[in-house]
């Protein structure tokens, strides 16, 4: 028989918490530095040993502490940030739970030094254990400095889980990193040993701050976005599709300030990147969303990084709208071009080749399927697009991709431009040409319906019949044509054209998935694209194929008018540029 109900003393309740507050010590240095943000800090220093498990100081020159109001700091659910329940719509703080240094009191010995601008001198708190409280004057500028040793020094389970010195001290650094990326008008340093500097991030400038962060190779290689919808801002950089890394670990989302990670926003990333991206590679970016504070609940979890939105749907197609749309118009000239022999980190030809070859998971019958003609050839699109050969006048202007001057073994394009260099993988090229054409053309011309000679049954819960008639005008939109034959039980009639041989109970569960999860479904969508991707893969122009310089440069001037013209459809880069001062130098010129 269980025991009797009690209440648990407060220490122990205390440690229960920190088990959810402070996991390692990333975690504690992630508490700290928002207080000290939320404290109007505009210098925040935080110093390290062994990784945070011996130490970890956090010292700002923010508004500090009252002397008074010093023991209250390590009390449960103590704050300053709300004061009543209607505080917890439209919370605008970081901090505001009241748990964090009361956790850390009961897991660590723990030091606070602070003063107001108001006070005469400073005060110091110490915590070292249950009970073993001291406080009294000290000198300290107005301010706040929380030190806290030996992490988990009364909880040896928990010291057991932490990681080596390095992976701990890794994660500390991404951590602070992480935060400074969301406050370009605070300096931050970060020190290991107390003594050497790893960090030194000056307030200021934001493309210095994202170099010295993420790199100054993002900062080259990535678009600046600010887009406005109603209450909605998303503003940020995204990097370039061929600026990308095989792990997720330069992601950087902030909504209203706070760093978040949450499965609606990276749905709609990359869904924003499908088109463009090498296959298993990952983008960077630092994007930040700006939202009413009522519209966003930040209330979800302890360590604060999930929120929920209220209007979860218009979030993410607004995320993933921007995002594309930022992505298609970057243009040759727009941004500085990929150069040869850049870690471009977009995979092998050879596994690019596999991946092509695995296919799409459509059956041959359908990637045969007719569609709308082929676009038109090189010859057609030169005499749309004609553009001299060579260039003749000075004043004239020279196209971003400049003027073929010959073809290197049927692959590729040798251009001039006003750089230098330009090399086009002519295949690539025309692959994504001809993609974007055939996606204009069904976009322009709807999906056209492939109605069933024989209704195809699909068993499903009685939650996701509902969610069929719920969104029904969704769904029909996609091509699908779905019917209600039962409470648990689905009929389908129709499917679109183009994936008239796919399994269509398979097409089903999948668009149910999406809109169970986020109000909308895009797998239709991106079936379609899939097939549009190997049509044009399979009608575009083939290596080995000479072309004439009309036809070379009819394929650059369709290439400078297309969107995401500098990747294929597999996130392939098609052209690289190598610039006069790069070729000086391979060949000891001026030297």
């Amino acid at each position: 028989m269980a025991g009797r109900i009690q209440v648990l003393q407060p220490f122990v309740a205390n440690q229960i918490a920190a088990g959810e507050v402070v996991e390692r010590p990333a975690s504690l240095v992630k508490e700290l530095v928002e207080n000290s943000l939320d404290a109007g800090a505009r210098s925040v220093r935080l110093e390290t040993e062994l990784g945070g498990m011996k130490r970890v100081l956090v010292s700002d020159d923010g508004e500090g502490i009252d002397a008074a109001d010093l023991p209250l700091a390590v009390a449960r659910h103590a704050t300053s940030k709300i004061s009543g329940p209607d505080d917890l719509v439209g919370i605008g703080s970081l901090g505001f739970r009241g748990e964090a240094l009361a956790s850390v009191a009961s897991v660590a010995r723990l030091t606070i030094t602070s003063a107001t601008a108001e006070a005469a001198h400073g005060t110091r708190l110490e915590v070292d254990g249950p009970g073993d409280v001291h406080i009294g004057p000290a000198a300290h500028p107005r301010g706040t400095t929380v030190e806290v040793r030996d992490l988990f020094f009364n909880t040896p389970a928990r010291r057991k889980f932490l990681k080596t010195e390095r992976t701990e001290q890794s994660q500390v650094d991404q951590v602070l990193r992480r935060i400074s990326l969301c406050r370009f008008d605070v300096a931050f340093e970060l020190r290991h040993g107390g003594t050497r500097s790893v960090l030194s991030l000056p307030a200021g400038d934001p493309e210095l701050r994202l170099a010295r962060v993420i790199g100054e190779a993002f900062v080259k290689r990535s678009v600046a976005l600010d887009e406005t919808r109603g209450e909605l801002r998303l503003w940020g950089w995204v990097g370039l599709p061929t600026y990308s890394r095989s792990q997720a670990d330069q992601q950087y989302f902030y909504v209203n300030g706070r760093v978040v990670r949450d499965k609606l926003v990276a749905h709609a990333v990359r869904q924003a990147y499908r088109d463009v991206l090498f296959g298993g590679r990952q983008p960077v970016f630092s994007l930040y969303l700006e939202l009413p504070a009522d519209a966003v609940d930040v209330n979800v979890h302890p360590t604060k990084h999930e929120v929920r939105f209220r209007e979860a749907r218009s979030v993410h197609d607004f995320i993933f709208g921007t995002l594309a749309r930022a992505l298609r118009e970057v243009r040759p000239d727009a941004v500085a071009a990929p150069v040869a022999g850049e870690a471009a980190a977009t995979g092998s030809r050879g596994s690019w080749t596999q991946g092509r070859q695995a296919g799409l998971g459509l059956p041959h019958a359908v990637q045969d399927r007719p569609f709308p003609p082929a676009p038109r050839s090189l010859q057609e699109a030169f005499a749309e697009h004609g553009a001299p050969i060579t260039v003749t006048e000075s004043d004239q202007p020279i196209p971003p991709l400049g003027y073929a001057v010959a073809q290197l073994h049927g692959v590729y394009i040798l251009a001039q431009n006003a750089d230098g260099l330009v090399v086009v993988d002519v295949h690539a090229a025309h692959e994504r040409v001809t993609y974007e054409k055939l996606k204009r053309q069904m976009d322009t011309e709807g999906v056209p319906q492939q109605r069933l000679l024989v209704p195809v049954p699909v068993s499903v819960s009685a939650r996701d019949a509902d969610l069929l008639e719920q969104f029904e005008d969704v769904v029909s939109a996609t091509g699908l044509s779905l019917d209600r034959s039962g409470t648990q039980s689905l009929m389908v009639r129709a499917v679109p054209a183009l994936l008239a041989g796919a399994n269509a109970e398979e097409l089903v569960r999948d668009v149910l998935a999406d809109l169970a999860e986020l109000g909308s479904s895009e797998q239709v969508r991106n079936r379609q694209h899939d097939l549009l991707a190997t049509m044009a893969c399979h009608g575009s122009v083939r290596a080995n194929r000479e072309l004439t310089l009309a036809e070379m440069n009819a394929l650059l001037r369709e290439m400078e008018v297309t969107d995401n013209a500098g990747q294929c459809n597999h996130g392939r880069p098609t052209y690289m540029v190598q610039s006069m001062a790069e070729l000086d130098r391979l060949f000891l010129r001026g030297q």
